[in-house]
Order: structure tokens, then C-alpha cells, then sequence
């Protein structure tokens, strides 16, 4: 069974040449090997909350949030992350997301795209941020 980082109990000689390894107290943490090509896949944009909706229809509490990719459009997206923002500070802020994900429905919404984050120690997420403004739609380099 594998942890939150992907680890678990394993024998370094079991260990496929497709993987990466570090330790973790003791346990023995595995990680996939991708290619550069697959990465660049990836399409991990800038954009700025432009709106946020409670979205009571969840299972869990969430916002749905409508953001500006610039080139790439004005997109939705649903977020669990309502412990650590209200929906005022998300407005006008610059977040993170993956726009190339096909479209997800959750319950009657349509989420367009992921929004990027990192759990805290309780599970929470806090989002990934933006040191200084750059143009929405710019790519993660």
C-alpha cells in the first residue's frame, strides 16, 4: 500500500529501471519516470479568478470557480479548498491550472479544468501560487 508521496515497504532489487527512488523514514518511495516530451504535455497555465460560487450540490464543500486563461479562454473549474480561502480572497488572484484535462462532471457541473495545490498537514489544500503577476495563459516553464 502506498502512502500520500507514493511510498511504501519494497526491496530496492524488485524495483523496475522506470523508477525513480528516495528514501522516507524507512520506507523505500517510488515515483514513475517521465520523459521531458511527456511534461510538455502538460498544460499548466496562469489565469485570474474572475468569480466563485458556492457549490452546495458537493460532497464535499467546494467552490466553482471561473478563471481567465487569457488566450485559452475563460474556464470553470470546481475546488475543494474552502478552509483556507473565502471566496472574496480568490477573486482577482492569479492561480495555477491544468487546462488540457478533457472535461469532468461533478455532479451538475462542469469542471473545465484543475486547479493546482499542495495538501497541508490536515489533507487541505493550499494553492499553488504565483510570486509576481505574469499574463494570464502564460505556461509553466
Amino acid at each position: 500500500m502506498f502512502d500520500d508521496f507514493g511510498c511504501r515497504n519494497v526491496k530496492m532489487e524488485s524495483l523496475p529501471v522506470s523508477h525513480s527512488t528516495f528514501r522516507k523514514s524507512h520506507y523505500l518511495c517510488l515515483m514513475e519516470l517521465i520523459t521531458w516530451i511527456d511534461f510538455e504535455k502538460v498544460e499548466l497555465r496562469v489565469g485570474t479568478v474572475l468569480e466563485v460560487l458556492d457549490f452546495p450540490e458537493a460532497r464535499k464543500p467546494a467552490y466553482k470557480v471561473k478563471a481567465d486563461f487569457g488566450p485559452f479562454g475563460v474556464k470553470w473549474s470546481s475546488a475543494q479548498i474552502t478552509k483556507h480561502y473565502s471566496k472574496h480572497q480568490l477573486v482577482g488572484r492569479q492561480i495555477v491550472g491544468v487546462i488540457n484535462f478533457p472535461i469532468k462532471q461533478i455532479g451538475p457541473f462542469m469542471s473545465e479544468f484543475l486547479i493546482t495545490g499542495f495538501p497541508d498537514e490536515h489533507g487541505d489544500i493550499v494553492l499553488t501560487s504565483v510570486e509576481r503577476k505574469v499574463p494570464n495563459g502564460s505556461k509553466l516553464a
